[in-house]
């Protein structure tokens, strides 16, 4: 268990409300932008990443509410609430990625869509790292946890991104529904470690 002073303390976690409201900022923004991208492209998979986006908003707005007050019935709270995000995600994950490939859809080249996933891709991974560094120092599995859940965020953009990137460059529409698949494994583990209390 780490131990830092009270001054120190206060700072890691204005420090953690910062990350979180980036985060949240950002996929306000994502949803919107994604809505445009996919509609113009009729792309599911990026409309599929704009549902990660609302469920990482879900996922911040956890973390806001638990820096905001303390103990252990709150935290235990908070960890269930982020274990129902990791699992909803893989759902999502696998019926989106399950359709996609069974229907055989095709969708438009889409260079917003590209543009966004890369930014989005590399925001979410120093946002991540962010909330690991802080979630260790301030001994909170909460934010550390959720920090994952940001990392899945970048993880899915950049498979989103390389399907992008596949069917425009090479035609190859199916690379995006499978690479879906890798992070439906990713959030099912980290979903059942929070509720079997591994964390």
């Amino acid at each position: 268990m780490n131990i830092v002073d009270d001054a120190a303390r206060r700072t890691l976690v204005r420090r953690g409300f910062a990350l979180e409201y980036t985060t949240l900022g950002w996929n306000v923004i994502g949803i919107v932008v994604l809505a445009v991208a996919a509609i113009s492209a009729r792309s599911v998979a990026l409309a599929g990443f704009g549902l990660d986006s609302l469920i990482e908003i879900g996922a911040s707005t956890v973390v806001i509410w638990e820096l905001s007050g303390t103990g252990e019935d709150r935290r235990r709270r908070a960890l269930k609430l982020i274990g129902g995000a990791f699992a909803l995600l893989a759902v999502y994950l696998l019926v989106q990625s399950t359709w996609v490939l069974a229907a055989g859809f095709r969708p438009r080249h889409s260079p917003l869509g590209i543009g966004w996933t890369a930014v989005t891709a590399a925001v979410m991974f120093a946002l991540a790292l962010g909330k690991a560094r802080t979630g260790t120092a301030l001994d909170n599995p909460v934010l550390r946890i959720e920090g994952r859940v940001t990392l899945i965020d970048g993880l899915l953009a950049t498979a989103v991104l390389l399907g992008l990137l596949l069917n425009s460059l090479a035609g190859l529409w199916w690379a995006d529904p499978a690479a879906g698949y890798v992070l439906v494994y990713y959030a099912l583990r980290e979903a059942k470690e929070i509720f079997s209390g591994e964390h």
